[in-house]
């Protein structure tokens, strides 16, 4: 068999599945889109049923476009959105209801109350996470609340909960398989990063029957082999991990210190402090970042809700871009005499601030604002944000005076000049890799290096290679009125000034 492996990328608004071969170089692929149901305001769902009728198209058009068959590929690999929810019936395999998507408030209200329990330390200590509707747990609970007897039925076995990486595994191996991997379990607001299982007192508090919860392994493991009439060949499912942990190790962020940052729907930037788990004072998270041989490495991460999410409200909303791919282009035409600002709170702001609560808004305008100061705005949101985590990660990890060199991935890194404002923001470098699937290139990794036919983690941290080096040119003084100028424009948003 040779080095071929598949990478199943299940993500927020498309799965994709790629098939790398043995020099990690993508080729063949797929990709659909599926529906985002927003049943009421700050509520987010999806089909269950339609992602996995997405998935399965991907990976047959990917291994088409390849020229391959299922019996070619060694193994797969399984990378999807996290916090993302699925109950469903061990029976039948059937979804109870909507996934409710990681964007989704709707236990706003549940958290807070939580909340003034003053139960956020505890779930803090244990977990790393805040109390946010951002996490499974809360929504886990609402489910189990708001479905007639499903609490009654997780309890007596009936049901399954899982990522969508457990229900997808579910799926492919006929019901065989009921496990996730460390780096999902440990964004639930259920598992005990420290002592890695899953935590009697934290169900209780959110009354989830522990009898539904799927068994944690390390992200390289036996996971499962898919069922043999599905593609044509069974094929060993050996990674898993949450999409910006597979990012993390896609940008080969093995070493305490390194630094990679994701862009895509939203953005999320993670460092590696090894084997140390680093509690923050400026409200970011501490998460598992990946958990390979029974041995955890820890990060740091920060959250933003919105980063290429603000580009698809540019073109689906106000509809003054035709594609994503415009933005950057239309927003060079900007007038740099306007300082105009998106805070894009459209689902409440994530770290360093954590306010459900607050709603976007624009600050700055005036009569000869168009469309491109809108898409300058949208883009400098994503770096000034980017400098918000930066500068709380700065303050909780000790560099010892070494540069932070950024690795940056995702659609938005395309754009040439959103990574050169975006280094200017932050007055850093930015590194942007020859390969730019590189969640899908991590979750194929951790698959590939378990099989044997890829390098393990010294080898394929040689092979990483930088496309394009960003160093900021934006002078000082500049750059200090532009963030002060956003400084106050978050300070206007929060729900609570």
């Amino acid at each position: 068999m040779g080095g071929y492996v598949l990478a199943i990328d299940q993500g927020t608004t498309s799965s994709r599945a790629i098939v790398f071969d043995e020099n990690r170089k993508a080729v063949g692929s797929g990709q659909k889109e599926f529906t985002q149901h927003f049943p009421r305001s700050g509520w987010v769902e999806h089909d269950p049923e339609e992602i996995w009728q997405s998935v399965v198209w991907s990976v047959e058009t990917a291994l088409r476009s390849a020229g391959l068959k299922a019996s070619d590929i060694a193994a797969i690999g399984i990378t999807n959105q996290r916090e993302t929810v699925v109950v469903w019936e061990r029976e039948s395999g059937r979804p109870l209801h909507n996934a409710i998507v990681w964007q989704d408030r709707r236990t706003a209200s549940y958290c807070e109350k939580l909340k003034k329990q003053d139960l956020e330390k505890t779930f803090t200590k244990k977990t790393g996470l805040l109390l946010d509707p951002y996490f499974s747990g809360t929504k886990l609970s609402w489910l189990l609340s708001n479905v007639k007897g499903a609490r009654a039925r997780a309890a007596k076995g009936e049901l399954c909960f899982g990522t969508i990486d457990t229900f997808l595994i579910w799926r492919l191996t006929g019901g065989k398989s009921f496990v996730t991997d460390a780096t999902n379990a440990s964004r639930t607001l259920m598992y005990n990063i420290a002592a890695n299982e899953w935590d009697d007192e934290l169900l209780d508090i959110l009354r989830v029957p522990k009898a539904m919860l799927p068994a944690v392994l390390d992200c390289a493991a036996d996971f499962g082999v898919t069922e043999k009439g599905l593609f044509g060949a069974a094929i060993p499912i050996l990674g898993v991990a949450g999409d910006q942990q597979a990012a993390t190790i896609g940008q080969a962020c093995f070493e305490p210190g390194m630094l990679k940052s994701t862009y895509g729907t939203g953005c999320f930037a993670l460092l590696n402090t090894g084997p140390d788990m680093v509690r923050s004072k400026n409200r970011l998270l501490t998460t598992i970042a990946y958990r390979l041989d029974g041995e955890t490495t820890y990060a740091l991460e920060g959250s933003i809700f919105i980063a290429g999410a603000a580009v698809q409200w540019l073109r689906d909303g106000l509809k003054i871009i035709r594609s994503a791919a415009d933005t950057g282009e239309l927003a060079a035409q900007a007038d740099p005499a306007q300082a105009v600002y998106l805070v894009p709170a459209f689902t409440g702001l994530g770290a360093p601030h954590w306010d459900p609560d607050a709603r976007a808004a624009i600050y700055g305008m005036t009569r000869n604002t168009g469309p491109a100061e809108f898409a300058r705005a949208a883009l400098e949101a994503v770096c000034y944000q980017t400098r918000d985590l930066l500068d709380a990660m700065h303050k909780d990890w000790k560099s010892d005076g070494k540069e932070t060199v950024l690795r940056v991935d995702g659609g938005m890194v395309a754009s040439d000049w959103t990574m050169q404002r975006l280094a200017d923001i932050l007055d850093a470098p930015v590194d942007r890799p020859t390969i730019a699937e590189t969640t899908a290139l991590g979750a194929a990794w951790l698959a590939g290096q378990r099989a044997g036919v890829w390098p393990g983690r010294e080898g394929f941290a040689k092979s990483w290679a930088r496309d394009t080096r960003f160093e900021p040119q934006m002078d000082d003084r500049t750059r200090a009125a532009k963030v002060r100028g956003w400084k106050d424009a978050v300070r206007r948003t929060l729900s609570v000034n």
